[in-house]
This record gives structure tokens, sequence and C-alpha cells, in this order.
């Protein structure tokens, strides 16, 4: 509860910030303006975000005939998670990812890269599939995408009133154009700040919920450290032309990012990876009892060896 109260209350400072510009730029008027249209920009959102991201990335929808230990694989841990089967596709990229969308459990989708099931075992994978489901569980790919939405407007309306809005007050006055620069550059920064605390947050939830899922907080712990290493060593073509669809993957997917810092899309691994190795440790026998898994899908005790599988 202390982590959605947390969610909340960043959710109503992004809003207040959006309102709060409108106003400096046209007063009362504007005010009622900027919130008109973040509620409209909110709504496109709800309604659009999945497929837009899907398309972003190209991702191809695939079914039981198509992959089909990965179907049952998903299927499984959807029905342990207490979900309708999520769409699930793949898209075609080297680098080990994955992410979820969707504004409901009953409309989402689950989306894995090729490079995932290329360099990691199905004990690993099951453990980022799991993570995604808990993600569509709390409704946290909503959560995201209305974040999102409102930060690009936030910078939208920065720019605008800088350029446009800012050569007078409320009163009529002229305006100091400082003022006008400030806001074009401190309210986009404050905006991110605030989308990307919500993200940690969520990542923090969606992993302890996600090794519940899978029964098995080692495995999500070794598919991440999996992950930090395949995303150093490997560019995703898609996540690098669509940057601020970066916070919907289990890692970020862009270069250079590897530290918890402000301006960090996701917490660090090792944090991660720690709280899930404490989680096992603490209840071993919550984890030891988990349910088989279905026929076809053998799910390893240790993952298989990789010799130097970035050198591919």
């Amino acid at each position: 509860m202390a982590g959605y109260f947390r969610t909340a209350l960043l959710l109503a400072a992004m809003t207040a910030l959006f309102v709060a510009i409108g106003f400096m730029i046209g007063g009362q008027t504007g005010m009622l303006i900027a919130f008109a249209v973040a509620c409209m920009m909110n709504l496109y959102a709800y309604w659009n975000s999945d497929r837009a991201v899907l398309r972003m990335a190209n991702a191809q929808p695939v079914g039981p005939n198509d992959a089909p230990r990965l179907y049952a694989m998903t299927q499984h841990l959807a029905q342990r998670a207490g979900l309708p089967m999520p769409a699930l596709y793949i898209i075609h990229d080297a680098q080990p990812n994955a992410f979820a969308t969707g504004r409901s459990p009953e409309r989402a989708a689950v989306a894995v890269n090729t490079g995932l099931l290329d360099l990691m075992s199905e004990r690993e994978v099951a453990g980022v599939v799991a993570h995604e489901l808990a993600h569509i569980k709390n409704r946290d790919t909503l959560i995201m995408t209305v974040t999102a939405t409102i930060a690009g407007a936030i910078g939208m309306l920065a720019q605008f009133g800088a350029f446009f809005g800012m050569s007078r007050d409320a009163d009529g006055r002229p305006a100091n154009p400082l003022v006008g620069l400030l806001i074009m550059i401190l309210a986009p920064m404050a905006a991110m700040v605030v989308q990307m605390a919500i993200s940690r947050s969520r990542e923090y939830e969606a992993d302890r919920i996600g090794a519940e899922i899978a029964g098995d907080p080692h495995g999500l712990a070794n598919a991440l450290e999996s992950l930090e290493r395949g995303v150093a060593h490997i560019h995703s073509g898609w996540a690098e032309a669509n940057p601020a669809a970066a916070h919907l993957c289990i890692v970020n997917p862009l270069a250079g990012v590897g530290v918890d810092n402000l301006f960090s899309t996701h917490p660090k691994t090792a944090n991660r990876v720690a709280a899930l190795r404490a989680m096992a440790g603490s209840a071993p026998q919550a984890f030891a009892a988990a349910p088989a898994a279905p026929t076809g899908w053998s799910r390893p005790t240790a993952p298989p060896a990789r010799k130097n599988p970035w050198a591919r």
C-alpha cells in the first residue's frame, strides 16, 4: 500500500506541475486549458498506448504454434498470477529485453526480444515473463503510460510558453524573459525526475510479485544479472530510436545507463538482485513448494553453461 500511495502522490505532483505551468502562461484560463489538454492526452494514451508501443518495436504476434514452449510458459505463469493469457509478441532484436503494455489485464500484451530467448535459460526467461505479468497485475502499464504522456505534455507546454506565451504575464504586463527560459528548462526536468521516481518504485514491486508468481526469486535475480550484461554489449535499435519507451522494459535498453542516479529509468540492478536474494533467504519454504510446470516446459535447476555469449 505504501508503494501505491507514493505512486499516487507522484502522479498528483506531475499533474499539478502541468496545471501550474498553464497558470503561469495564461492565468486561470491557461490553467483550465492545460488541465483539459492533460485529460484529453491521458484519454488518448489510455486507448492507444499499447498499439503504439508495439508498432514502435515492430513486434510480431505469436501463438501456441509459433512458439509453443514460450507460449506454454507464459500461459502457466498467467494462471499462477490469476490473470487471463496476455497477447504474446516477439521483437526481432538481438538485445535481451522484454516489456509489457496494455491498459488492463484483459487487454495486456507481453513482448520479448529474440535476444532474450537466444542468450538466457528457460528458468531466467520464466523470471522475466513473471516480472512482466506482475506489471500487468499491478496495472503499472497504465500508470507508466499516463506518466509518459503527462511528461511529454509538460515539455511541449513549457516550450510553447517560453516562445509564445510568456511575452506578457496574466495581468497583461510584459513578462520577464528569464522566467520563460527557466520554465522551458526546469519544468521538463522536474517532470522527468517524477516520471523516473514512479518507474523505479514500480520496478521493485514488480520484482517482488514476479518472484512470487514464478516461485523462484533466484531465477529472476539471475535473469537481471544476465540482462545487465546483455544491454551493456548489445544495442537495441528500436529502443534507441524511441527512447521515450525505455522505461517500459525490464532493464534500461539504452546504452550507458548503469547507475541508480536521479535520471535513471530503472533502479540499480545490484540493488534489485540483492532484494530478490534476501526475499528467497527469508522464506525459502514459500518457493520450494511451487506448483509443477505444464508438460513440455522443462525448468532446469541451474542455467546451462554459456561460453562467451556476448561475442556472437
